[in-house]
């Protein structure tokens, strides 16, 4: 009973584990998602979102609403393991469907449920979208350089979060029914998983005396690491260099660093420093570098396009591609992360019509009696 990416991210993990997934869709429009374009590309009438989030699943039209359809799918419960559930608060609760009206019906389901910002509070009732989120977190204020103003991630990060932090839980619902026969109620939001994406810096923060974070002036990539920790343009393209003592870089750049960089780990004269790294790296191609600086053991890295990684041997070799299809639509898309006895989880289906099994599921569990 989710839609948009959080939930049905975490229902697709689920999937990619061996579940059967029933995703419930309104009749008529479905799941939002299925016409938020993130470009002009179209398979089938759905957006490739949709397609990516919810391969490998069934679709049962409903209209929650609906009495009829309602009492069907609480009978269609009784059948699940789990429920996931992204609704705003209150919302599912209104429509009889809440956590605790269906663990009270069903002792042993585990029912998961992902909000913006939690079940109360002043920020309860806002949109729980993920740029607003990361807007709240925080967290716009590590990525960029010094004078950049706010810098979102580019990626819908914390419904991608929160999708994995409620898979945690509810596999720790599915060991503890296992053990006690009890069922549970597994929540978490898009706040709590982009604080929990943060826990390592906000740590720091709250153990020291409150000071903010401060960006490098330039190549900043994390602005609690010092020099050189950053990205860097070369001739021809762009090198990353993580953690590296500057006593061994700069000899190797030929550079002559103040004392007191080198003695702090690179927290001295940042902003300095990389100036002059920077300045040295432009006068060598990314490659020769790349080339140069492994021969020392430097941790580096070329920053590569999409292109770029899906062409590499390195990248080939995890097999992390697949194609599903529906219909006569095949899509190119990726596989489940993890590998299970040396095996990476695939399969070849891809996401469903609008009710495209309801009426074999409506059959299968006597919904319409």
């Amino acid at each position: 009973m989710a839609q948009f990416l959080s939930g049905p991210s975490a229902a697709l993990r689920l999937a990619d584990m061996g579940a059967r997934v029933i995703k419930i869709e309104r009749p008529g429009s479905g799941d939002i998602c299925r016409s938020l374009y993130l470009s002009d590309t179209d398979i089938g009438g759905d957006s490739t979102l949709f397609h990516a989030i919810n391969r490998n699943k069934e679709s049962l039209s409903a209209d929650l609403k609906n009495p009829t359809d309602r009492d069907a799918i609480l009978r269609l419960v009784g059948h699940a393991d789990i429920v996931v559930q992204n609704f705003r608060p209150g919302v599912a609760d209104r429509l009889g469907l809440g956590p605790k009206a269906l663990t009270d019906a069903y002792p042993e389901l585990i029912v998961g449920s992902i909000s913006g910002y939690g079940d109360a509070g002043p920020w309860a009732g806002l949109p729980g979208q993920d740029l607003l989120t990361q807007a709240l977190s925080g967290a716009m204020w590590l990525s960029g350089d010094a004078d950049d103003g706010p810098v979102p991630i580019g990626l819908s990060i914390a419904d991608m979060l929160a999708g994995h932090i409620l898979v945690e839980g509810l596999l720790a619902g599915l060991v503890r029914r296992g053990r006690t026969g009890r069922g549970a109620i597994v929540s978490t939001s898009l706040l709590e998983a982009m604080t929990d994406f943060q826990f390592e810096v906000l740590t720091t923060h709250l153990n020291d005396g409150g000071r903010l974070p401060q960006r490098a002036a330039r190549n900043n990539a994390h602005a609690y690491l010092g020099a050189p920790y950053g990205v860097y343009r070369t001739s021809d393209g762009w090198l990353a260099l993580a953690m590296t003592p500057l006593t061994t870089l700069a000899p190797l750049l030929g550079l002559d660093l103040p004392d007191a960089a080198t003695e702090s780990n690179g927290f001295a004269e940042r902003d300095a420093v990389k100036e002059m790294i920077a300045k040295r790296l432009e006068q060598n191609t990314t490659d020769g570098w790349f080339t140069a600086l492994r021969t020392h053991d430097i941790w580096c890295a070329p920053v590569l396009d999409w292109p770029e990684m899906l062409a590499s041997e390195a990248f080939r070799r995890l097999d992390m591609l697949q194609q599903v299809t529906r219909g006569e639509s095949a899509i190119a898309t990726t596989r489940a992360p993890w590998r299970i006895d040396g095996t990476r989880p695939a399969d070849p289906r891809g996401a469903p019509d609008i009710g495209e099994h309801s009426d074999r599921i409506r059959a299968e569990f006597g919904l319409d009696q």
